[in-house]
């Protein structure tokens, strides 16, 4: 489910659903703002597919929560 094969598309992929979230946290946002935001992009059928998306980003390291704001991290 992170990367796409032959039975997952690229658009379903958490690769590309990261970045679709990465593209909308250049300000930082609340979970349920950043939500609304991306809630309209294909890929995103769920609400948990949005999770899946933001945990895999907070694993890899790419997004912080802090204030109960996620920000993109900076290096």
């Amino acid at each position: 489910m992170i990367l796409p094969d032959k039975h997952l598309g690229v658009e379903r992929s958490l690769i590309a659903l990261g970045a679709v979230v990465l593209e909308q946290l250049r300000n930082p946002r609340s979970v349920s703002a950043l939500w609304e935001v991306v809630r309209e992009t294909p890929g995103f059928t769920t609400f948990h597919h949005f999770t899946l998306a933001v945990s895999f980003l907070y694993t890899i390291g790419a997004v912080e929560f802090t204030d109960d704001l996620l920000t993109r991290r900076t290096a």
